[in-house]
């Protein structure tokens, strides 16, 4: 084979998010073959209990006073305090100024910690579901308390980070909430286009891609010689499924591992998930990362939780936001191509990422 020639099953092209256009990843199987050096993975810290850790039962004192507690009485299982290092808080009041082309805004906002579990080094996929159910819970109730505290809050992101390539500077499991008076532009870049693809088509891109993973089947054939050059089959994107929700394989994913988890039905807000229905959330959920740490064990990773912004727009992109949730492992670290074009690469075919995460058999836990 001439080196100009590429092996069968080799993919290398451009994807390009079907809901961000300008957000384009360029799938390049391989590139896996090259030498080069990962992310490490992290160590899994399994105590239960770290005597100089601040989020450990027993150490509240080495942290702000609770904001709120699950369950509100007896021993947490769940804590949220204030971050002591917030990029945004509400202590001053600073006017925004403009000078020429430079322009700011005060940097009011609210930033906390959630304590996710309080045993120390207990994993996502090792939480019960019913813990987890009740971790969504404090998600929603506190969203809802910081949108309802101020009318200058547009955006309020929660997210995880597990990991130091991740971002996370305590191995104590936990996420994060920040309350923001601007609306982020990546999620600002999805609401503007799905609410266009809206006016045009008058359904919601999301629900169109949900519908494609599981009902959607073709054969692409090249024009010239009648070769097979894509068989897309029901279901190849979907990585576990539950009676509400659903985790796929984005098409065009930017990180070798990325899944994202949705509602099946149409929903903007992550506030309207009803309570009866977080149980079901908490078994996908749980079921994904267990699949992840089968095939990828021990990778770091951020996940975060996009809902559609309470602005003045709120009712008008009800129709055609859908809220969901994403998850990305870090297992690759970005390089100067990526940097400067700001296209991702991924050197790992999605369709076969998803087959492997799908195909996992997971123990079931009591």
């Amino acid at each position: 084979m001439s080196e100009n020639q590429t092996e069968p099953n080799e993919v290398r092209e451009i994807r390009i998010n079907p809901i961000v256009p300008s957000e384009s990843v360029l799938v390049a199987t391989a590139r896996s073959m090259r030498p080069k050096k990962a992310e490490e993975l992290a160590p899994r810290d399994t105590r239960k209990h770290v005597e100089t850790c601040p989020f450990c039962r027993g150490n509240e004192h080495k942290t702000p006073p609770a904001i709120l507690t699950w369950p509100a009485e007896g021993d947490w299982q769940i804590r949220m305090v204030e971050n002591l290092y917030p990029v945004l808080g509400d202590d001053r009041a600073q006017a925004g100024f403009t000078f020429g082309l430079q322009q700011t805004i005060d940097g009011y906002g609210r930033h906390e910690v959630i304590i996710d579990h309080h045993e120390h080094g207990i994993a996502v996929h090792d939480m019960a579901e019913s813990h987890l159910a009740a971790l969504f819970g404090v998600y929603q109730t506190r969203m809802r308390q910081l949108f309802e505290s101020d009318e200058r809050l547009k955006y309020v992101l929660v997210f995880k980070n597990f990991g130091p390539a991740a971002g996370a500077s305590i191995p104590h499991t936990h996420s994060q909430v920040i309350a923001m008076p601007v609306v982020p532009e990546n999620v600002y870049a999805e609401v503007r286009n799905s609410a266009a693809h809206y006016a045009k088509h008058h359904h919601c891109i999301f629900c169109a891609l949900i519908d494609e993973a599981l009902t959607f089947e073709a054969t692409l054939y090249d024009r010239t010689s009648g070769a097979v050059r894509r068989k897309i089959n029901v279901g190849q994107y979907v990585v576990e499924r539950g009676e509400k929700f659903i985790a796929i394989k984005p098409f065009a994913s930017r990180y070798e591992w990325e899944v994202h988890i949705l509602p099946l039905a149409h929903q903007a807000d992550f506030l309207d998930v009803r309570e009866e229905d977080l149980a079901d959330l908490a078994r996908v959920m749980k079921r994904t990362m267990a699949r992840l740490d089968a095939v990828i064990g021990g990778a770091q990773y951020n996940f975060f939780l996009h809902s559609v912004p309470h602005d003045a727009h709120r009712d008008a992109h009800a129709p055609s936001y859908h809220w969901h949730l994403e998850i990305c492992p870090r297992t690759s670290i970005p390089t100067g191509f990526e940097l400067g074009s700001g296209l991702f690469v991924n050197t790992i075919n999605p369709e076969q990422a998803a087959e492997r995460l799908r195909t996992v058999e997971l123990q079931e836990s009591a």
